[in-house]
């Protein structure tokens, strides 16, 4: 019989003492797989939704207000802007490209933006089937609101005012869905868009009166319009200018606190697996002293007692690493649907990484190292004196 069949046994025989430290090695490994995936997804979710966007110009507010709002689709904006003074900004010679969102209304909680077609290329999204809007109330929809909602070529809609879902229905006024985005993981998944011109006709502007639009995202020429574009718009327009680049750093680092506390959580649960793995070797080696002590009478040499000791530890952190890893993808399956429906952040539970290899094999070298104690001390034990003691 093997030491791997040897150790294996002596698991199940221990009974509740190994479940207990499973579940906590399990619970330290689930929370790093959880924690690990989460700052993966909003990483990634966050870098891919600047993707292009040196600035972002909107009314005068919260900076962060204004980056949330117009890229990210989750916070109210700061108010709106002249269309003329951000298009007079727009013909600047540090200004490459721009693109103009008009907020306000929504569908079943899924924002409408008037916007162009060059909101979508900004994005390098096609479309899944049908064609761009070229009429008011033509809309566009993203993949996942068309999931979600049922909506299809030739839908019709009512938007509300607003974005909560019992807002007020424009139900004088019927959208008609003339496109559907292709799955891109961007925010274009979770919006609708229609042309500029609908919001303004859905909200019955006066004629003769000014433009105003939401946000303007700008792409620079060059470097320079990063050193001098914003603090022009800041100091001589009535208008708010916010990098993304700068307040999404600002936003991590207020995050940076929440995921100092969970690894610290993860850190603690693991280093009490060890410890509990170190007890509960102790009390197995203080109730097993007959039996290794036979196996030694048997023809056992101390080395090889020691490296049966020590697989049974690391098989307890292989079972406990491997629970805990597939605890940690069960919770990002439950996870999945509510971090992209309200954040549009993707979670990918099926996902093996590299760092749950090396949490697997770290598991393993804490509980080894853990076990290294009292295998050594059963196995310098006095065979002779061991056996006597039991027989009296």
């Amino acid at each position: 019989m093997n030491v791997i069949s040897i150790g294996y046994k002596n698991l199940k025989a221990s009974g509740l003492r190994s479940v207990l430290t499973l579940i906590m090695l399990a619970a330290g490994v689930s929370l790093a797989v959880l924690l690990s995936a989460l700052n993966e997804s909003v990483d990634q979710g966050f870098k891919k939704n600047i993707k292009g966007t040196d600035m972002v110009v909107g009314a005068k507010g919260s900076p962060l207000q204004l980056i949330l709002s117009a890229i990210y689709q989750i916070d109210n904006p700061t108010g709106n802007i002249s269309k003329a003074e951000a298009e007079n900004l727009a013909k600047n010679r540090l200004v490459d490209r721009t693109v103009q969102l008009s907020f306000g209304d929504s569908y079943k909680g899924r924002k409408i933006i008037g916007t162009s077609p060059e909101y979508m290329d900004w994005y390098d999204v096609g479309l899944e089937s049908g064609r761009v809007w070229s009429e008011p109330f033509e809309a566009v929809v993203g993949a996942q609101v068309a999931a979600e909602t049922g909506l299809s070529i030739g839908s019709t809609f009512h938007s509300a005012h607003g974005s909560d879902m019992d807002a007020e229905v424009h139900d004088d006024v019927d959208f008609k869905v003339v496109g559907i985005m292709e799955h891109s993981s961007t925010i274009l998944d979770r919006v609708i868009l229609v042309s500029d011109q609908s919001i303004r006709d859905l909200h019955h502007s006066e004629p003769g009166s000014e433009e105003e639009i939401t946000a303007m995202l700008v792409r620079f020429k060059n470097k320079m319009g990063m050193l001098s574009l914003p603090r022009i718009v800041n100091e001589q327009t009535s208008m708010q200018a916010a990098l993304p680049a700068i307040e999404v750093n600002r936003l991590m680092g207020l995050f940076s606190v929440g995921r100092q506390v969970f690894e610290i959580v993860t850190i603690l649960l693991l280093a009490l697996g060890g410890i509990s793995v170190l007890v509960s070797m102790i009390n197995a080696m203080s109730d097993r002293a007959y039996e290794l002590a036979l196996i030694r009478a048997m023809g056992a040499g101390r080395s090889k007692l020691l490296v049966m000791i020590l697989t049974e530890a690391a098989l307890l952190g292989l079972f406990g690493a491997v629970f805990g890893i597939i605890f940690g993808h069960v919770a990002q399956a439950l996870l999945k649907k509510q971090m992209m429906m309200k954040y549009g952040f993707e979670l990918n539970p099926l996902d093996f990484t590299a760092f749950e290899t090396a949490l697997i094999l770290g598991t393993v070298l804490i509980c080894v190292l853990a076990a290294l104690f009292p295998a050594l001390s059963a196995s310098r034990r006095d065979v002779f004196k061991t056996l006597k003691e039991y027989e009296d």
